[in-house]
């Protein structure tokens, strides 16, 4: 597997703003100045680079103060994706609380502004682990970053969500099997190739959901990457990309942060067989076994199921970036590489199904 580049960046860095995602940049001053009223023109604006979602832009004012916008991207798009709104929504709630997460600013759904809707929040500086292995760290500190990682989820689903306002953000239970079916759903409007083991999956997964039910809020995109930390500590500033936020199952999070432990990821690193004890980062059963402490619980049931319910979700977000990539309005150039992507997430879930058979 090739080497991760930068496994470790700073929330600075920047590109040009992509031909495919400009917009009117006077607009947005002209919004932001009523809106933001410490903010002092002209506006200068650049693009972060890696996002396959909802792009997102660096805006530095006048005076030299950051901020972040996140936009929908243009073209046509899936019903219910690129939901903005709801991701402003679930971080002005939990500012208050003591899930990290970035000041929010202002919403815009006027999509006669720049073209599409968007919300400004703060910058927040820091730095992001790309690379799961984390290679520039030693063992301790792995472990330590690990864990952190750990406490910052177990914090999430313990907030209470009705408390904080986002009552009615999602819907109470059956939130795995609505899982199922979305994804079944948006993995057949974007399909372009028949894929045995996506088609094998979408059959057994709605006869096999796990029995327990539960309901929290959840990230929905809960990684090591979509974590801003400290500049020297390690301590977490701020999670972002709540796009998929919702209220759901709180497993769900916790198995698709566990993916790493199933899947190499050419681009993330690979901890799929590396020695946990002598590397520093925990083995999945510890790990697991950590989260179920922190929010008091015995045990999880039917585990290896939200695993492979969370292998099919991802492939066909995969299946969704690639086919962005295809039609030209992904958030990124590499979202082309999804294509194989989504084959081997779906291969891994339906070599675990036959396991179980097995078992």
């Amino acid at each position: 597997m090739p080497a991760v580049r930068n496994p470790v960046s700073d929330t600075r860095e920047s590109i040009p703003v992509l031909e495919q995602h400009r917009f009117d940049v006077a607009a947005l001053e002209r919004f932001l100045r009523e809106k933001v009223p410490e903010l002092e023109p002209p506006l200068n604006v650049r693009q972060f680079e890696g996002g396959m979602s909802n792009p997102t832009f660096m805006l530095v004012d006048g005076a030299g103060r950051r901020y972040v916008m996140r936009k929908k991207p243009p073209g046509k798009l899936l019903p219910s994706a690129h939901a903005v709104d709801r991701e402003y929504r679930v971080i002005t709630a939990l500012h208050p609380t003591d899930v990290p997460v970035a000041k929010p600013y202002v919403l815009c759904e006027d999509e006669s502004v720049i073209g599409q809707a968007f919300y400004v929040m703060e910058h927040v500086e820091g730095r992001i682990f790309r690379d799961f292995t984390l290679p520039d760290l030693p063992p301790s500190e792995r472990s330590i970053v690990y864990d952190v990682m750990n406490d910052v989820l177990a914090r999430l689903h313990k907030v209470d969500f009705r408390a904080v306002g986002l009552e009615g953000y999602g819907k109470v239970g059956g939130y795995i099997e609505r899982q199922v079916r979305l994804w079944t759903r948006q993995y057949e409007l974007t399909k372009t190739e028949e894929l045995p083991s996506m088609e094998n999956l979408m059959r057994w997964l709605p006869e096999n959901l796990p029995r327990e039910d539960e309901t929290t809020i959840v990230h929905g995109d809960f990684r090591l990457e979509n974590m801003i930390w400290h500049p020297s500590e390690y301590r977490v500033l701020a999670v972002v990309d709540w796009e998929l936020g919702t209220l759901g199952h709180p497993l769900s999070d916790l198995a698709y942060l566990c993916l790493p432990y199933y899947y190499a990821d050419r681009h993330r690193g690979d901890i799929t067989s590396i020695d946990y004890a002598s590397y520093g980062i925990p083995g999945e059963e510890d790990f697991v076994a950590a989260y179920c402490r922190r929010t008091g619980r015995d045990g999880i049931e039917d585990w290896p199921v939200y695993i492979i319910v969370s292998l099919f979700r991802l492939a066909a977000i995969a299946q969704g970036v690639y086919k962005r990539g295809v039609d030209g309005n992904a958030a990124s150039p590499r979202a082309i590489e999804r294509r194989e992507m989504c084959r081997q997430l779906a291969d891994i879930a339906w070599s675990l199904v036959e396991g179980r058979r097995r078992g």
